[in-house]
């Protein structure tokens, strides 16, 4: 089962978050990127001809190695650039570990990056989403749209991790039970966490579920918890 991930990422480690904090309009649209390949340091940008960015402006970015441009398209001056890839970038985004198609051009803003991309399913997001985090790249999931799934998959159907690992201990200890076998209280001491967080895991969750099984077509909105 596929899924569409919308999601965010932020580093000082980024490329071109800064150049974008520099912008007036405060982002910038950019084609291809580090999902490609490991040394994948190639990114077409698109500028907003309000923004005033010269050629030269271009060329004095420390992490601009080359550019070219490309002239104009839709309204926006189009441009190169050949980027200087940080270590920890060009690691984390290691393209032998993770299989993902650019849906829409990437935003970068002075905050990070705004992507969205088609993953096998959940489970790969999440690696990725680990990945990234062990490389102190912090992420924020915005939202999923999941296509049904096979019948011989069991996804997570667009549950994050905590609200998977809070649904699976409350069936198992028998909180769905009638009468229930647990409290939410108990359930929080075993995930230790306080209970209005485990309440908030199993509503989330189960709205989630809901959406899935109901609207399997539908954007989920599956905010990380």
């Amino acid at each position: 089962m596929t899924i569409t991930a919308e999601f965010s990422i932020c580093s000082p480690a980024l490329p071109l978050v800064s150049f974008a904090e520099s912008l007036p309009s405060h982002q910038l649209e950019v084609e291809h990127g580090l999902c490609l390949k490991q040394d994948c340091d190639v990114f077409v940008v698109h500028l907003d001809p309000t923004d005033d960015v010269s050629e030269d402006d271009l060329s004095a970015l420390d992490e601009v190695v080359e550019m070219t441009s490309l002239g104009r398209a839709n309204g926006k001056d189009v441009y190169r650039l050949t980027i200087e890839l940080e270590d920890v970038v060009s690691e984390a985004f290691a393209p032998e570990r993770f299989t993902a198609v650019q849906v829409e051009p990437m935003i970068v803003t002075p905050d990070g990056w705004y992507e969205k991309k088609l993953f096998e399913n959940y489970d790969t997001f999440n690696r990725l989403r680990t990945r990234f985090e062990e490389y102190g790249i912090s992420t924020e999931l915005i939202s999923i749209t999941q296509g049904s799934p096979s019948s011989d998959e069991s996804p997570q159907h667009g549950l994050t991790d905590r609200q998977y690992e809070a649904l699976t201990l409350a069936i198992s200890r028998g909180f769905y039970e009638t009468p229930r076998q647990v409290s939410a209280e108990e359930l929080a001491e075993e995930l230790g966490i306080s209970q209005s967080s485990m309440s908030s895991l199993l509503r989330r969750g189960e709205r989630q579920l809901l959406s899935s099984a109901l609207e399997p077509h539908t954007q989920l909105n599956a905010l990380s918890a």
